[in-house]
């Protein structure tokens, strides 16, 4: 993946890319006191357009919120227009945007109070997120030894870089395993997500998913929930134990940059026929016709990027 962007968004204006760095005392930097999202932009017939820009935009300001930074001296308008210049004003036609309200300044210790927040939008250029062949076969993964945050130990509804550390023990040791991804318990032992995306499962043409009691709640996620009903299928979401995942006749997990990809094997053990299944084939290209913005009724979810 190559990260060449020309323009970086840093605190209300575009710098060029190489002028957009924090000193090394940043606070964010020493103890992940920083918020973010990740979100898409798609080329559409009518130039890119990123996928649920306002409502990744309220998540950032929520997670933000939930974290304890306060007051903060943007406004989710401004957060968005900078987000479409960025993609704009870098040439991109499909690319990736980051956005990341972190400490700044103020003091270097573990209270917020007197901390002086930054902001920053990046995008790079996205292709993908798996082989093709991997996105048509479908993925293999483990259920991971770590387990997910527990949600009084961590806030689980912010999108807090400190808890990436959690995903990021699971996905190395899932590919020092061998595999391409890792699932994850709750602290109560039930299914929780990816490390970095939701997971569905397909049980006798039913989807099934986690409640989000422990889980972020995701824009796709939401997405895929409102897609799958709208296309006549059942969704239940519920508590989910390990041993479901190995019987289900088809499993996937979505996210941002995942989109929705199926997991063909999990633990040694093939899942259904070994191969995306035709319930996941349908989400997944129902998904990518309404975020290249072919689908009418769901243009509201399109946010065109042109001036």
């Amino acid at each position: 993946m190559k990260l060449d962007s020309k323009f970086i968004w840093m605190n209300g204006a575009l710098v060029p890319h190489d002028k957009a760095v924090v000193p090394f005392l940043t606070p964010a930097l020493h103890y992940g006191t920083a918020v973010f999202e990740g979100m898409r932009a798609y080329e559409t017939p009518h130039g890119p357009a990123i996928f649920r820009l306002k409502d990744h935009i309220e998540r950032l300001f929520a997670s933000a919120r939930i974290f304890g930074f306060g007051d903060l001296p943007w406004t989710p308008a401004e957060v968005i227009a900078g987000s479409k210049a960025v993609v704009r004003e870098n040439g991109f036609s499909e690319c990736y945007v980051r956005p990341l309200i972190f400490a700044a300044s103020g003091h270097m210790g573990l209270n917020l109070l007197g901390i002086v927040p930054g902001l920053g939008i990046a995008a790079w250029e996205w292709k993908g997120f798996v082989s093709p062949e991997a996105e048509e076969r479908g993925l293999r993964a483990n259920v991971s030894s770590f387990t997910r945050h527990h949600p009084n130990v961590m806030m689980t509804k912010s999108k807090l870089a400190g808890n990436y550390g959690n995903s990021v023990l699971a996905r190395t040791e899932s590919a020092r395993l061998g595999f391409d991804e890792a699932l994850m318990l709750d602290p109560a032992g039930f299914v929780a997500e990816g490390t970095g995306e939701n997971l569905f499962a397909v049980r006798k043409g039913v989807i099934y998913t986690p409640h989000r009691t422990t889980v972020l709640e995701g824009l796709t996620r939401d997405s895929v929930i409102t897609l799958a009903r709208d296309l006549g299928y059942e969704v239940r979401e519920e508590p989910m134990t390990r041993d479901q995942l190995y019987v289900a006749d088809e499993l996937f997990v979505c996210g941002t940059a995942a989109e929705v990809l199926a997991i063909r094997e999990l633990d040694f053990r093939t899942i259904g026929h070994g191969t995306r299944g035709p319930i996941t084939t349908r989400i997944a290209e129902m998904f990518r016709r309404v975020a290249t913005g072919a689908e009418k009724k769901y243009r509201d979810w399109v946010d065109l990027c042109r001036e």
